[in-house]
């Protein structure tokens, strides 16, 4: 999808990116990343404030050791969990599309996966302090989360808005007036192809993160699935109903983010609301991603080729908000995941963007202006992804 949103010249260095950052991540948390996230139950350094405990990282040994790798719970978690670090890594690329170079998106995902990720999923899935709001606070059953709207999706999603925001806007994409330009992605078939691939996969997310970190039987597998397909429906035919009454005709890859917003958005609560609910949900997500791809554009003059931070960022906020609205929970549930929103904006957001500002001060992340103009293939790579086709460069364009 990334790639498909992208310039046709950088196309093969895109899906070369996924495919690297994918290998880091999953090296980077086996090394580390599994034992500072843990598993409930497991051994992990806690605080004592105003005499409650505060889990805020787990203490396993480093290099999986110790974790058992035989088909147990302990075991199936570390197996989603390399999965899901991967996913979340590749959600920034498509904030940094056409102009971050693929040595530092290797250098950030280390950073995603051996820091970042781990610390916050050991606090929703780990047995960490957000988890236990309920049995130290009362705040319903703790922040919930089942399939990782918030783990996942808007810890990768914030990643990507600080990528955006320090690697800086494509060349040409806005005025000196500040009014952003259309650059339109090569490949629309790439896109809407992904939202297939990805609506299987978010099948086997969703019931898996449920099944494993929060209990659920077995059995719920199908409401997972069923949720999971509605409101991922919702949200594409909000996308419709917005594009089609801003534009006259339904736009195919604002579509695409309205489907995969709605895919985001079920994942906290895929195994505790209603299909009436789903449908909610998906719909709400589908017009905030809608709107909100717009608006970070301009006047946000933030340049996210993908809608990466839309999607993901504002998608999984109200997925995990959706929890306390829809949800059939304890009183103060509500409460529970607005503390959970406002870690991932207070805490999450800052921490991301200082680890990614700092590695932009020793490994400057932007490609050299030559590496943009000529596009990410040849300059990175030296071949390009579509070598008997004539791809768009900016010989000609106006400086």
């Amino acid at each position: 999808m990334n790639t498909g949103l992208g310039r046709s010249r950088s196309a093969a260095q895109a899906m070369l990116a996924s495919l690297c950052v994918v290998a880091v991540a999953t090296v980077t948390y086996s090394v580390c990343g599994c034992a500072w996230q843990g598993f409930a139950g497991g051994a992990a350094h806690s605080l004592n404030l105003a005499g409650k405990p505060w889990n805020w990282i787990a203490a396993e040994p480093f290099l999986l050791r110790g974790r058992p790798l035989d088909g147990s719970l302990p075991s199936l978690a570390v197996l989603l969990e390399i999965i899901s670090v991967g996913l979340a890594a590749i959600i920034p690329l498509g904030a940094g599309a056409d102009r971050w170079r693929l040595g530092a998106n290797c250098a950030s995902t280390a950073l995603l996966a051996g820091v970042t990720y781990p610390l916050f999923a050991h606090w929703v899935w780990g047995g960490g302090w957000l988890s236990q709001l309920g049995n130290s606070y009362g705040l319903g059953r703790g922040f919930m989360d089942a399939g990782g709207a918030s783990s996942i999706h808007t810890v990768g999603g914030l990643t990507a808005l600080s990528i955006a925001w320090i690697v800086g806007p494509r060349r040409n994409k806005y005025a000196a007036e500040g009014m952003p330009a259309a650059i339109p992605g090569h490949n629309a078939v790439l896109v809407l192809f992904a939202c297939f691939l990805m609506w299987a996969g978010w099948l086997g997310l969703n019931a898996a993160g449920a099944i494993v970190f929060t209990g659920a039987e077995p059995g719920r597998a199908v409401l997972i699935a069923v949720n999971t397909t509605l409101s991922a429906a919702a949200g594409l035919l909000a996308a419709v109903v917005v594009t089609s009454t801003r534009f006259g005709k339904p736009d195919a890859s604002l579509c695409a983010n309205g489907w995969v917003g709605g895919l985001v958005a079920s994942s906290a609560a895929c195994a505790a609301v209603t299909p009436v609910a789903a449908v909610a949900i998906g719909f709400i997500a589908g017009l905030l991603v809608t709107v909100s791809v717009a608006y970070i554009e301009w006047p946000l003059a933030i340049d996210d080729p993908s809608g990466a931070i839309s999607v993901h960022g504002v998608g999984g906020l109200w997925g995990v908000l959706a929890v306390g609205i829809f949800a059939n929970s304890l009183g103060g549930q509500w409460l529970a995941q607005l503390v959970g929103a406002a870690t991932l904006l207070g805490f999450v957001l800052p921490l991301t963007y200082s680890l990614n500002w700092l590695l932009d001060r020793v490994y400057p992340q932007r490609v050299a202006p030559e590496g943009e103009r000529q596009g990410m293939d040849l300059y990175e790579l030296g071949a390009g992804a579509y070598p008997e086709f004539v791809t768009h460069t900016e010989e000609f364009t106006q400086q």
